[in-house]
């Protein structure tokens, strides 16, 4: 039994052993019959171009990218800069100040608008819409504080069209010389940076009464309100980012409202001294802004 036994382990252990010959045989066949790429083929030639062309789009995206990046922190810079009014600081030399860090801006959006030469703008939008949105807060900002109500889009447009220019760049980061050329602003675009820009307001409100201004906040609250009134009338089927910036500008004109009730209301009773307590609680709510990085 036990040499039967033997005979059988052997018998399927060298059937075993034929079976993985074979295998590896029949693996080599299958590799020696991969088809040969041709790469005179029409074919071939189109994948190239088609991959040279997303390669070439690719690399322009993420060139577009790194500079909205920086004008989304310079333009925080600018509106920083513009709160400044508040803490003693002459207002006219704060203005000043800003409206040239506001130029340097303008410099990055041209290097966006010279990228964008001769490109479908919708098909870069995702890369430049954070900074585009970032510096029509910054200039809604710095236009109001100037006394000039609220920014008009062609406003806008208009200072982010460049003429042609020859004068070479002299520091890193400004526009080359260059042919002339337009940054077109999407009216979605502008709406939300204005969306943005009434956060600003709520926030100069509070610092406001700080300061011991007490009629800035009742002008800011009517002045968000016709803003509010106004975004009211648009629908936001088409866009979900403005639906949720329309409910930040809500919450925002609460909360000037509240700030104005309590000035109206309970003003008479707490000292101007203490007011400024109260409203920096309510300040302390907001503090989600995103830092500078």
């Amino acid at each position: 039994m036990a040499a039967r036994s033997e005979h059988r382990g052997g018998f399927h252990g060298g059937h075993h052993k034929r079976n993985s010959g074979k295998d590896r045989v029949s693996h080599q066949k299958i590799s020696r019959r991969e088809p040969k790429v041709d790469e005179n083929s029409p074919i071939i030639a189109s994948f190239r171009t088609y991959q040279a062309l997303m390669d070439r789009k690719n690399d322009k995206y993420e060139r577009l990218v790194k500079i909205s990046r920086d004008v989304t922190i310079q333009s925080k810079r600018a509106i920083f800069h513009i709160h400044r009014i508040n803490s003693g600081v002459d207002k006219t030399t704060v203005l000043k100040e800003a409206d040239e860090k506001l130029i340097a801006v303008r410099e990055k959006l041209c290097q966006i608008a010279l990228e964008l030469q001769g490109e479908d703008l919708y098909q870069y939008i995702r890369a430049i819409s954070p900074g585009l949105q970032e510096y029509i807060e910054a200039v809604a900002f710095h236009h109001y504080c100037l006394g000039n109500g609220l920014v008009s889009l062609t406003q806008v447009q208009s200072d982010l069209e460049f003429p042609a220019t020859e004068k070479p760049s002299t520091e890193e980061g400004d526009c080359p010389s260059h042919p002339a050329v337009t940054l077109y602003v999407p009216p979605v675009e502008y709406m939300l940076g204005l969306a943005d820009f009434t956060g600003e307001l709520m926030r100069l409100c509070i610092t406001s009464v700080s300061s011991g201004d007490m009629d800035l906040p009742f002008q800011l609250c009517q002045f968000m309100r016709e803003v509010y009134h106004g975004f009211s009338s648009f629908s936001y089927a088409g866009s979900w980012e403005l639906s949720r910036k329309m409910h930040t500008l809500r919450q925002s004109l609460h909360k000037v409202e509240n700030a104005c009730y309590t000035l109206q209301v309970r003003g008479l009773e707490i000292p101007k001294h203490m007011l400024a307590d109260v409203f920096s609680s309510v300040d302390s709510e907001d503090t989600g802004r995103n830092d500078i990085t």
